[in-house]
């Protein structure tokens, strides 16, 4: 049996389903600009309604340091600071902003992806004008192949996807772009080599669950030529000595800048002015000596130090 598809008109309210076993495509929908918005996750309006919709497959870096644990993790992964991955995390959210500036269809299972806002948050694929978001991200070393997975529209496994996926990190990660590149003033340049992205629904019809030869994927194919990656609007890279140095994530405390100092939970632009002016430090262990840093404040930012 084929896997089904249902086209919604966009006046309604997935809210009022539970989760759905068919595929709900959304058609023209937009972005709506929104402080939570990152580069996988982010409010859509569909007609008249709100969503908030997180990618399938991909984990873009945090945009700030609200989730601490988290971003050492993405650090890591990418062999990059800690500073520098909410670098990239905003270049993620600059780059999917600029995708979604047109409008772009929605394919959502209604899987619900949790989260901290108001709104329920569903899983989904999000395709643009350019092919599916998520391969785009991670094409561009702005997300990695990683997180909830479901088979794709025509297939019963999600692994055709994963190792597609695992191609373009692999391709990112040797021309040095995105995260990958950040340490060699490469976080804005853009995937060299154009690729063919997939099309999942075209025209509400349901796709076969075997794909064309000329398509990687188990996607539907979209009808016209596939379109190379264009750069989005540049982002500001903040270059520093300290980000030169700085391995996996933790920052030295006699050389960081003030930016990379207030990236740390805890610690705001006047506790970043009292460290720099206590330097020299013998150890990162002497931040308690800096007026203001306690016991318990010490212990939550020790993490992020050599």
């Amino acid at each position: 049996m084929l896997t089904a598809i249902v086209v919604w008109s966009a006046s309604v309210d997935l809210r009022a389903r539970d989760q759905s076993k068919d595929w709900i495509v959304l058609k023209d929908c937009r972005l709506i600009a929104n402080p939570a918005n990152d580069g996988d996750s982010f409010h859509v309006s569909a007609g008249e309604k709100e969503y908030l919709f997180r990618l399938y497959f991909v984990d873009a870096p945090e945009t700030d340091e609200m989730t601490p644990r988290r971003l050492v993790e993405q650090a890591k992964y990418f062999s990059i600071t800690v500073p520098q991955t909410i670098e990239v995390g905003r270049a993620a959210k600059d780059f999917t902003q600029e995708k979604l500036s047109q409008p772009f269809t929605v394919l959502t299972h209604m899987s619900d992806a949790m989260g901290q806002s108001r709104l329920e948050r569903f899983y989904a694929f999000v395709e643009t004008k350019e092919g599916d978001l998520a391969e785009q991200l991670v094409r561009n070393g702005l997300a990695r192949s990683y997180g909830f997975k479901a088979a794709p529209p025509g297939l019963t496994s999600s692994r055709i996807e994963v190792e597609r996926l695992q191609r373009f990190e692999d391709q990112a990660k040797q021309e040095k772009t995105g995260a990958w590149g950040v340490n060699v003033g490469r976080l804005n340049a853009h995937a060299q080599t154009p690729s063919a992205f997939s099309f999942f629904v075209a025209d509400g019809k349901t796709p076969s669950r075997s794909a064309p030869a000329e398509s990687p994927t188990g996607f539907f194919p979209v009808r016209k030529p596939a379109t190379s990656i264009t750069p989005s609007a540049p982002v500001q890279q903040s270059k520093s000595h300290a980000k030169e140095k700085t391995p996996l994530g933790r920052i030295d405390v006699n050389t960081a800048t003030e930016k990379e100092l207030t990236t740390v939970p805890e610690i705001g632009h006047v506790m970043a002015a009292r460290i720099i002016a206590a330097r020299p430090f013998r150890s990162a262990d002497d931040l308690k000596r800096v007026s203001g840093i306690g016991e318990k404040k010490y212990k939550q930012i020790r993490a992020y130090f050599q």
